[in-house]
């Protein structure tokens, strides 16, 4: 396996950035090229907020294909702990290791009994979990997904090890990156994360893009749908994200994507209110929303 070169992450400025980023079909705005752009310069973890379907985690995911670095993703959820982002010891192997040295005859004497516990923490019977492959691997890309679903306590073990980019295994000694991954967190903020936290990051707020923008991820995303069909779809998706419409989820880019590439494997080569609304299920994740937007799209196609 090829070792990333740190070198890699060396890129003269947010246009080169962004021009990397355009190259895996990701097409950002000049403030996130920017952050981006700082953040490497300034080895600092990126903290992105928005709306879901915003590109949040697709911003790691071509961030670590533009600079051909390994994407290790921490997914947050109720009630982590550090044990899940850090590692944990095979204890199927560590037993399987014991009775091998038994069967051998090794462990006999306080001396062989006490080497024969120490053997037990090698390093082969580590489970290296995301934050801790991310320091072993690095440069990497770390993406720490919906941290806001996590608690305090574990906000304030993330603010620990970026702080350091390093950690410490009682059993083996300190880990420490030789280069600090690039890290992305990601937040749809169903609560307020902590000012400790936020004042260790670069912050960006993700928005839904603009009309010409979303037709361009579209054509560069999905390339097989028409020009004709993508201008259409994108401009419904932004009618629907009014909040006039009170939807339950405001579809995002993932969605406008699904959708396109839907209508265009039914053959559709613009959009009409019946392919339209047969194809929903690509567009609404919600019963109610689709009442809603089976009226919007009428009224569209009608006009």
């Amino acid at each position: 396996m090829t070792t990333p070169d740190a070198g890699a992450l060396d890129v003269p400025t947010p246009d080169a950035v962004a021009e990397r980023l355009a190259s895996t079909g990701y097409l950002t705005d000049p403030d996130l090229a920017t952050v981006v752009f700082l953040a490497l310069r300034l080895q600092r973890p990126v903290l992105l907020e928005g709306e879901p379907g915003t590109g949040k985690t697709a911003l790691a995911e071509a961030l670590a294909q533009s600079f051909g670095l390994p994407l290790v993703r921490l997914q947050c959820y109720e009630g982590i702990d550090a044990t899940q982002a850090l590692y944990d010891w095979d204890f199927p192997r560590q037993i399987l290791h014991l009775r091998a040295l038994e069967a051998a005859g090794a462990v006999r004497g306080e001396q062989s009994v006490a080497d024969a516990e120490k053997s037990l923490y090698d390093e082969r019977f580590l489970l290296a979990r995301p934050v801790l492959a991310a320091l072993q691997q690095s440069p990497a890309v770390l993406l720490v997904d919906e941290v806001d679903r996590a608690d305090d306590e574990f906000e304030a073990f993330l603010l620990e090890v970026l702080s350091t980019y390093q950690v410490s295994i009682p059993e083996l000694g300190t880990v420490a990156a030789a280069t600090p991954p690039l890290v992305v967190l990601t937040s749809n903020r169903t609560r307020e994360l902590h000012d400790a936290l936020k004042r260790r990051c670069l912050y960006h707020w993700i928005d839904h893009p603009g009309l010409e923008r979303e037709v361009a991820i579209v054509r560069s995303r999905a390339p097989e749908v028409s020009e004709t069909l993508a201008r259409q779809v994108v401009g419904v998706v932004q009618g629907l994200r009014d909040d006039a419409l009170s939807l339950e989820k405001p579809p995002g880019v993932a969605e406008t994507l699904d959708w396109a590439r839907a209508l265009q494997q039914l053959g559709a080569t613009e959009l009409d209110l019946e392919v339209g609304a047969r194809t929903l299920g690509a567009l609404v994740k919600y019963r109610e929303d689709g009442e809603k937007v089976r009226h919007a799209l009428d009224q569209v196609l009608r006009s």
